[in-house]
């Protein structure tokens, strides 16, 4: 699992925890992927990591608590998806050609697994990507197939996508195709090692899927992804509670007149008071929401307060910053750890943060 990145498109709430351990409907949401894979019966994960590297065996440990094997390998320097992949080769067990299941860091999917898995097996394929049809590919690279499902080519971003399939961050390599990548060097394997592999003429293989994916790289993406899940639109054997309007974490002291909808996650410790409402968010651990704040399809960080008669609108707050009583928030913006907001009826835009 590619588990590296800095997460810069989520800060300020990755300044503190790289976006894979950020809590995302109760869990850290690499316990989402984890349990994913668990459930296609893989049992040994290599983490590749990078930013705040320790953060990742300091909650999993060995994975036993996940019935996995776990194990770390820490890049001192990016190295892109190739490079990653190859830096941890030598923990990878198997022979030549054993499969070898990758993923991204920062997917929500349902995908089948075992599924890919099975096409990769009955071709040879040297590899096998993952692939999800969405509705407007401009803004993606896209992966044309041909009727045997045998992907064509890797194409860049284009204003006329010729197909609307796109690489959704799951590969299965052929043991032997990883020990073709340099070690030791920046590789990216959607711009060279995937377009080298069908220049020589190798067995590519695109497996399509409809299930649910989602990339969880932006603020509004990860709330989206972490109401999904609660709400059980999107699948996960992880999630800590019933699947509904609403996950409220053990700890939490939530008003009998306040609202919590919209696949909103309560962390442990949350207080909300009395004529709250929160709607679509995620609220993480100690967070305080004052009396009559409303607060929607936004990120409440740890420690952090809402003050009373407060309006927030896809917003994003760090760890411990105070929103003062009657401030309102809206169209993005980001509030960074520990700032103050003086009370007063302000109206913030993206435009002003």
């Amino acid at each position: 699992m590619l588990v590296g990145g800095k997460g810069t498109r989520l800060r300020p709430l990755t300044l503190t925890a790289p976006k894979p351990m950020l809590p995302t409907a109760g869990v850290p949401f690499l316990t989402h992927q984890l349990a994913h894979a668990r459930a296609a019966g893989v049992d040994h994960v290599v983490l590749a990591t990078s930013y705040r590297a320790e953060t990742f065996e300091l909650h999993f440990g060995d994975g036993s608590a996940l019935g996995l094997d776990l194990e770390y390998v820490t890049e001192t320097e990016p190295m892109g998806t190739g490079g990653g992949i190859r830096n941890v080769s030598a923990r990878l067990r198997g022979d030549a050609d054993s499969p070898v299941l990758v993923l991204n860091g920062d997917v929500l999917s349902g995908h089948n697994i075992t599924a890919q898995l099975a096409l990769h097996a009955k071709h040879d394929a040297a590899v096998t990507l993952y692939l999800t049809e969405v509705d407007d590919a401009r803004a993606f690279g896209c992966v044309p197939i041909d009727s045997q499902s045998r992907v064509t080519a890797f194409l860049e971003k284009m204003p006329e996508p010729v197909t609307n399939l796109i690489n959704a961050g799951c590969y299965v390599f052929r043991r032997d195709v990883i020990d073709t990548i340099p070690y030791g060097q920046v590789v990216s394997v959607e711009r060279e090692t995937f377009p080298q592999l069908l220049e020589s003429g190798a067995t590519v293989m695109g497996y399509v899927d409809s299930g649910y994916w989602l990339d969880l790289g932006t603020p509004a993406a990860f709330v989206q992804g972490s109401c999904d899940l609660v709400r059980g639109i999107a699948p996960s054997p992880a999630l800590p509670g019933p699947i509904g309007e609403a996950l409220i974490l053990p700890g939490a002291d939530v008003a009998a007149s306040a609202v919590v909808v919209g696949g909103s996650c309560i962390g442990g410790g949350v207080v909300i008071g009395d004529g709250a409402v929160v709607d679509g968010s995620v609220v993480f651990d100690d967070a305080v929401i004052e009396a009559g704040a409303r607060v929607r399809a936004s990120v409440i960080g740890r420690g952090a307060r809402i003050g009373a008669g407060a309006v927030l609108d896809g917003v994003v707050v760090g760890d411990r910053a105070d929103i003062g009583p009657g401030n309102e928030l809206l169209a993005g913006v980001r509030v960074w750890p520990g700032v103050l907001l003086e009370p007063g009826a302000v109206r913030f835009s993206s435009d002003e943060s």
